[in-house]
């Protein structure tokens, strides 16, 4: 099929190219960052929950090892308290100076010790030495650790932090021993703001504050900027054993929190860091991600936007070359029709002046008595006759090369296309085609729209093309007369069953003087005219064709979108 289109001009094509970079820009970008990024959110959700996860073991496990330290540590002043009673000057009737002694024995292994006493089992506070020197002889049977160290088996406790009769915070260790039938017992003071500052050291340089709580959520240990000791908290896990963390929320901003129970005391350690310290390698693994993401979106940016911009230029300048070359032979083709043209003009016109020439000749002769021919007057008025033919043939060739070069602008006006075809075919050229064999068949769209032509200029398109149709036809056949409408446009094809073209044909049929038929049939203008009309209308003209089977020519007409269609 070969289709009749405007070639785009140079600005037009650069026009087309400027339009096309940004789709294409954006098109490229879209197919190559949308994956990236939703791979990216992929990776970052998966490595921001392990790396949380990981965040979260790192704390507990740091809670766990300070609880281990912690046990041991109250471990070992129990210890040192119990190996006061295997001390070679022990008695039961401990003097002052025997306490005074006790009391220096457990500040060399802890300065954590405040005082110590030595009590019966009926809870009097026999011997004592440190500084609350009014302690001595005191009751404390009724006092909540020396009841739970009596009625449990274990042989010691440690108390929870409590006011007591000095009336300041501190904590209890008591050991209790069997002698002689008698339990007796010596129990020693911890100093709390000791005891944190051996906590704080455990935390030191892990960016952690550690506080320790009991199991009514009270503080017994805690940083002065977090809260007091006896003071509520905040933050209490719902297991009462092992250890874990969670994030929660505080005046100071969002914290991870771990917790580990102690084993020695019914104590909660507690660890808390801020999020950043907490989630540092996450964070800097965000930063890494998001710098890389961001630098590959950099660089895909860039190559998108280099390498489309290099190629849509050599595209443009490909498309240029095209152009300048198809111009080229566009010149080169119109040189060779002018040849053809003259060449044709030549051959059409010199046929009737070789005609006018001789009936001149002859008339001539008429009067010359030396040929004694006879002269008539019916012999000149027949010699007259054969030079108006042939005058008027060549008037016949010099309008149609007036018309093909003139290009009249049409009259445009919605006309029903099935009607100027019936008004083409009927009459004399339907009897013609009856005559030499021929069948015209009608296959039109009823409800055709009008079409927006010049009915006169396109009546002569396809009166044009039927009559080729009928010369293609060498013995019998068929011509078919088609109508359809494709929402835009109607559509008129003439198609015939005579013996076709071949490629190279078909490529010339438009070409001024170009003609298949034999020499004195045919001038060649016609389909030239035809597709000049046509083009003028905003149509085209396509042609299918192959050699043996016939061809179609279907005219391509732009419908009048304003009525509606009609019935013809």
């Amino acid at each position: 099929m070969l289709k009749h289109l405007r070639t785009p001009t140079l600005p037009e094509s650069g026009e087309y190219f400027s339009r096309l970079r940004r789709p294409l820009r954006i098109g490229l970008l879209t197919a190559f960052i949308v994956p990236l990024v939703i791979i990216s959110l992929y990776l970052d959700f998966h490595f921001n929950l392990r790396l949380k996860k990981s965040g979260k073991l790192n704390l507990t496990n740091l809670a766990e090892s300070q609880r281990n330290t912690i046990d041991l540590f109250l471990q070992e002043r129990v210890v040192n308290i119990l190996n006061l009673f295997h001390a070679g000057d022990f008695t039961l009737s401990p003097s002052e100076r025997d306490m005074e002694s006790y009391l220096g024995h457990l500040r060399e292994t802890s300065d954590a010790f405040v005082d110590v006493g030595f009590l019966d089992d009926g809870g009097i506070q026999s011997g004592y030495a440190g500084p609350y020197h009014y302690l001595q002889g005191r009751d404390y049977s009724d006092e909540v650790w020396f009841q739970l160290l009596m009625d449990r088996d274990q042989d010691y406790y440690i108390s929870d932090i409590y006011l007591g009769f000095r009336r300041k915070p501190h904590f209890t260790t008591a050991v209790k021993q069997r002698i002689d039938g008698r339990i007796y017992i010596m129990r020693a003071t911890l100093d709390p703001d000791k005891f944190f500052m051996f906590l704080r050291t455990l935390g030191d340089g892990k960016g952690g504050d550690s506080a320790l709580i009991n199991k009514e959520g009270e503080y017994q240990l805690v940083n002065p900027n977090h809260g007091g000791l006896l003071g509520s908290c905040d933050f209490f896990p719902s297991a009462m054993t092992g250890s874990g963390a969670d994030e929660m929320e505080t005046p100071q901003g969002s914290v991870l929190v771990a917790y580990a129970w102690l084993n020695e005391v019914p104590w909660i350690l507690v660890v808390q860091q801020p999020l950043e310290i907490a989630y540092a390698e996450m964070y800097r693994v965000q930063w890494i991600m998001l710098t890389s993401i961001g630098a590959l979106v950099l660089i895909i940016v860039g190559a998108v936007w280099i390498t489309t911009g290099r190629l849509l230029r050599k595209a443009q300048a490909v498309q240029e070359s095209r152009v300048e070359l198809r111009s080229q032979l566009i010149h080169a083709a119109k040189l060779a029709s002018v040849g053809e043209l003259a060449a044709g003009v030549a051959h059409e016109i010199n046929n009737p002046l070789a005609i006018i020439s001789a009936e001149t000749g002859v008339i001539r002769d008429m009067f010359d008595p030396r040929f004694e021919l006879e002269c008539t007057p019916e012999g000149i008025t027949e010699g007259l006759d054969y030079i108006d033919e042939s005058v008027f043939r060549a008037k016949s060739i010099t309008q149609k090369l007036l018309d093909f070069a003139r290009r009249n602008e049409p009259n445009l006006s919605p006309c029903g296309v099935n009607t100027i075809l019936d008004e083409v075919v009927s009459g004399l050229k339907e009897q013609e085609f009856l005559v030499s064999n021929i069948e015209l068949i009608r296959e039109y769209d009823l409800t055709l729209p009008d079409a927006l032509v010049d009915p006169d200029q396109v009546r002569q398109v396809f009166l044009n093309i039927v009559n080729n149709a009928g010369d293609a036809i060498e013995e019998s056949g068929t011509i078919t007369l088609r109508t359809s409408f494709d929402g835009d446009f109607v559509r008129v094809t003439v198609a015939d069953t005579g013996g076709g073209m071949t490629p190279d044909q078909i490529d010339k049929i438009f070409l001024p003087f170009f003609t298949t038929k034999e020499v004195g049939k045919g001038t060649g203008l016609g389909l030239s005219i035809s597709i000049g009309i046509i083009e003028t209308m905003g149509g085209r003209i396509e042609v299918q064709s192959m050699l043996g089977k016939g061809s179609s020519f279907t005219v391509i007409l732009p419908a009048n979108q304003t009525e509606v269609p009609s019935n013809v």
